[in-house]
């Protein structure tokens, strides 16, 4: 990877296809190192939750590294006071997104930033509310054929075919 001068080397602290894409968007030279082994939990106080998972993450990458900034982040969504996870399967997702239709609900992430050479950490929540369109069966049953559910946040992509449910 190639660096600008003066600038310490970035690393990415996950196996997101959709965040890896984001940084590029950006034109932030970076670095990807998967935090392999880390689990991430889903029970608790969602904005406790959604941050140690950021903080897991990007603490385990941090723990290899002599020098460089680590970002780790988790996206839960949340609805009413349930954290919904990612939908692994098409009937999860179907199951989530039956339950989002129509309703108003959060999406929480969460961002850890270690300097890993003297393990300074700054980390925060961010918040966004969403609302979902009344979608019928028929609608959810075609988003989960497109296959963009399946390991998302809540069963959806708000940056891909999901945005138009949204």
């Amino acid at each position: 990877m190639v660096r600008t001068s003066g600038l310490p080397k970035i690393v990415l602290a996950s196996s997101s296809p959709r965040r890896v894409k984001l940084l590029k968007q950006l034109g932030v030279p970076f670095d990807v190192m998967e935090p392999l082994g880390v689990h991430e939990e889903d029970d608790g106080v969602p904005e406790e939750v959604v941050l140690r998972n950021a903080q897991a993450k990007a603490d385990h990458v941090a723990s290899k590294l002599d020098e460089g900034i680590v970002i780790g982040a988790d996206t839960i969504v949340v609805l009413g006071d349930t954290i919904i996870g990612k939908a692994m399967t098409d009937q999860e997702a179907t199951e989530m997104l039956t339950a989002l239709q129509g309703r108003t609900h959060r999406v929480l992430t969460g961002l850890a930033v270690i300097d890993a050479s003297s393990k300074r950490t700054e980390a925060d929540v961010v918040e966004t509310v969403v609302t979902f369109q009344p979608l019928t069966e028929d609608e959810v049953a075609r988003y989960v054929a497109s296959g963009e559910p399946l390991g998302k946040a809540g069963g959806y992509a708000v940056q891909g075919l999901g945005a138009v449910i949204v």
